[in-house]
């Protein structure tokens, strides 16, 4: 017989046989209890109870659970290019951040500049008091009335630092945006009489192209230029030194960096703040007069080529000359987008200003399209890396 067996049929019968024993009536002679007896029958009856016990609460081993495998999702592909119907079929709109991530951050990132905010960059040469006969030129009457049509459709001047961290880190700037360029050097009088007005105010700020050769010019002009540069009022930025030399790709390397590099000590000294924008002289640039301006500390550039306005990371450039329009260089390969920057002239200023607005109106409607898309594509792809988008700060 098992163990087991022999202890749950002798452990009850050895208890009853007590028991009946001790329910005996008084007049019956009880047996002498068997003190032994008793003792290993509680022995016996503790060690059942314990092995009862165990075998009722012996846990069923633990099964390893299986882990649900994770199924890696895809990144959707992302949208081409904004393409706007007011560009010339052969200017096109040119990409500069490398780093899909980055641009995806930097565009989406509630703190930054909305998608769709659009920089319109208008150089004058000249503000004349009569009529202007040259397109570089504009009439005091034309610019009093060009400036107003700005502030009616919604635009705010900016300066340079604004437009080159815009163009960079997708800044916050006025969602129309325009930067007024004054070409080559004039007196405090030149800017008093004509932008001021705005300056105080709109707080508008205008941007001159100062020549930085040390002439009879110079030396009467920049003493009155000096506290217009203090106050704020008037951006300097480079324009070359001798400047009525086109810095070219047939040119060395030293006279490119005596330009850069020069002009750029000039206005340091003279203004108390180095340039970081190259109006490129005569129009004229190259694959190394960018790639030193760059390495000098240029960030933004000038041509004289009007093919649109700007935005975050879209540039409209031409690849390949234009037959119709010789004067007017290819950018495209230089390679440096913000290096040579698109600018109207005065003389066809206001007559694009609704294409200005309507390029912008329509890059945010894109932009909001493919919202969606774009943010599971960062969520999926640069999350890990650069983690969520940031949120809106006060």
């Amino acid at each position: 017989m098992h163990p087991n067996s022999f202890l749950r049929f002798f452990l009850p019968l050895s208890l009853l046989a007590l028991l009946m024993a001790a329910c005996q009536s008084p007049a019956e002679t009880a047996p002498p209890i068997d003190v032994n007896a008793t003792a290993m029958a509680g022995a016996m009856l503790t060690v059942s109870a314990q092995m009862t016990q165990t075998a009722q609460y012996t846990p069923a081993p633990t099964e390893t659970p299986i882990p649900t495998p994770t199924i890696p999702r895809t990144p959707p592909a992302l949208p081409g290019v904004y393409q706007s119907p007011y560009l010339n079929p052969q200017d096109t709109p040119h990409t500069y951040i490398q780093d899909t991530c980055q641009y995806l951050r930097a565009k989406w990132d509630p703190n930054n500049a909305a998608p769709g905010t659009v920089v319109m960059i208008i150089m004058f040469h000249s503000i004349n008091k009569g009529e202007a006969t040259d397109p570089e030129d504009i009439s005091a009457k034309d610019f009093q009335r060009l400036m107003s049509d700005l502030k009616e459709m919604g635009f705010e001047a900016i300066n340079t630092q604004q437009l080159a961290d815009f163009l960079d880190y997708n800044a916050k700037i006025p969602p129309r945006s325009v930067l007024l360029l004054q070409d080559d050097r004039h007196s405090a009088e030149n800017f008093n009489t004509h932008f001021r007005p705005y300056w105080e105010e709109w707080g508008w700020p205008v941007v001159n192209a100062w020549i930085s050769l040390e002439d009879s010019i110079g030396a009467q002009v920049l003493p009155e230029n000096i506290p217009l540069a203090q106050e704020g009022f008037v951006d300097y930025q480079a324009h070359g030194v001798v400047h009525n030399r086109i810095m070219s790709d047939q040119e060395s390397d030293e006279y490119i960096t005596s330009e850069l590099q020069g002009s750029r000590d000039a206005i340091l000294k003279n203004f108390g703040k180095a340039p970081i924008g190259i109006i490129w002289p005569g129009g004229g640039f190259g694959v190394r007069p960018a790639q030193i301006a760059r390495q000098v500390g240029y960030r933004v550039g000038f041509t004289i080529n009007p093919r649109g306005p700007v935005m975050y990371n879209w540039i409209p450039l031409a690849d390949q000359p234009d037959p119709r329009r010789p004067a007017y260089l290819p950018e495209g390969p230089v390679g440096d987008p913000r290096l040579t920057l698109p600018r109207y002239w005065p003389s066809q200023a206001r007559s694009v200003l609704d294409q200005v607005r309507a390029t912008g109106n329509e890059a945010a409607a894109y932009a909001e399209q493919n919202k969606a898309l774009e943010l599971e594509y960062y969520d999926i792809v640069c999350a890990p890396t650069l983690g969520p988008l940031p949120t809106q700060t006060p």
